[in-house]
């Protein structure tokens, strides 16, 4: 479960929410209004208390920056996988950044950087808001998240969009859209999450 969905909630009694309800361990979303979410000991703490360890973290915002602050962080927490947004549609220095500094990274800390798909938004109402947000786009980046809730945005089959990634993926967000809106609960939108979650368990 990601942080995320439970915002509001101090990362304490999210952590104990995710041990009661079972899960194997959670996503850590990046806030900048939250300073806990980058203080590695007091993460720490939570970890080993709850016995819940931080399988993935996603950055807060789009930046050279951001990135090497959360590699540096998942270092330290012994985290693996770090989500990142795809860049704005003019900010080329950092889409060539994600290009050729992203692969090094990955080679030298061992650690996987995944690109998420974004939703289907527009500036003007005809130019793409991101780059780097094609299926060719994600697959040359090799490590891909995908959001079913982006997907199905961009009339995109997910179950189709799993088959074309199976190589290239490492992480799934998992949500979907009820009354037009994005992020419903996973059982609760128009999305075939059952045929989904079968087919990525295949």
């Amino acid at each position: 479960i990601t942080t995320a969905s439970l915002e509001g909630y101090g990362l304490h009694r999210i952590f104990r929410f995710a041990k009661e309800a079972l899960f194997d361990g959670v996503e850590l979303d990046i806030s900048k209004k939250n300073f806990d979410t980058c203080n590695a000991e007091y993460l720490n703490e939570l970890i080993k208390e709850y016995d819940l360890p931080i399988i993935a973290i996603k950055t807060a915002e789009p930046k050279e920056k951001t990135i090497l602050d959360a590699v540096a962080l998942a270092l330290n927490l012994g985290t693996k996988i770090i989500i990142v947004d795809p860049p704005k549609i003019f900010d080329l220095k950092y889409a060539q950044w994600l290009k050729q500094e992203v692969p090094k990274i990955r080679e030298k800390e061992e650690i996987s950087i995944a690109l998420e798909n974004a939703a289907n938004e527009t500036i003007f109402g005809f130019i793409p808001a991101t780059s780097m947000n094609s299926l060719r786009d994600l697959k040359d980046f090799k490590h891909v998240c995908i959001n079913t809730a982006f997907a199905a945005n961009k009339k995109e089959n997910i179950i189709d969009l799993i088959m074309k990634m199976k190589n290239y993926l490492v992480h799934v967000h998992l949500t979907n859209i009820k009354q037009n809106k994005i992020g419903a609960l996973p059982q609760s939108g128009i999305l075939p999450v059952e045929s989904f979650l079968s087919k990525l368990k295949q």
